[in-house]
């Protein structure tokens, strides 16, 4: 019973993103207050209103409230690696009943693109998988965006406004290989407007 109720809770919530996209839903400003400073994300809710309403819930139950930014790529340690971000969010992600992925919302159909300050959503080799990890580009990443060498590709939502400072600070922290060590601390996330 559990299950159906929440899978309904997710259809509704689907619904609402749809209904906010019709009507050309208002861009919403998330501060995501780090250990290393504090970075303003603009969701782009009428153009990728799924993957937006997806964020915005779970920063509304304080579910990123003391995660982390785990992950740094960067081209400088790592010349063979084609993208440089930072990724955050609950890693590992447990099993827990109340995260489901979501269906990806294509660049190709959005026409926001993985560029410098996009934050997307990470993802599973499944394109449908997405849930609550994310990520910041820094510099252009658009082969992460659909029809390239990744695919499907990576859902870009929004973009920085706020904080560029902080992404490449937390980018350029000490790490063992990908891992951000220690990780940056997500102290909060809160809806500025």
């Amino acid at each position: 019973m559990t299950g159906m109720v929440t899978k309904l809770a997710v259809l509704a919530s689907l619904s609402l993103a749809l209904a906010a996209a019709a009507r050309g839903g208002a861009p919403v400003d998330v501060a995501i207050a780090t250990s290393a400073g504090t970075i303003v994300v603009r969701l782009d809710t009428a153009h990728a209103p799924l993957t937006a309403q997806n964020f915005l819930h779970y920063v509304d139950l304080a579910t990123y409230n003391g995660t982390s930014f785990y992950r740094t790529v960067r081209r400088a340690s790592e010349p063979q690696s084609k993208i440089e971000v930072i990724q955050g969010g609950l890693n590992p992600q447990t099993a827990n009943p109340m995260i489901h992925p979501i269906p990806l919302e294509p660049t190709g159909k959005t026409g926001l693109h993985n560029v410098d300050g996009a934050i997307s959503m990470a993802r599973t080799a499944d394109p449908n998988s997405a849930s609550t990890e994310f990520f910041i580009c820094i510099g252009d990443n658009r082969f992460l965006d659909g029809g390239g060498p990744t695919g499907a590709g990576y859902a870009a939502f929004g973009r920085v406004v706020r904080g560029a400072d902080v992404v490449r600070r937390i980018q350029r922290s000490p790490a063992k290989g990908q891992s951000l060590e220690p990780p940056i601390r997500i102290l909060s996330m809160k809806r500025l407007r």
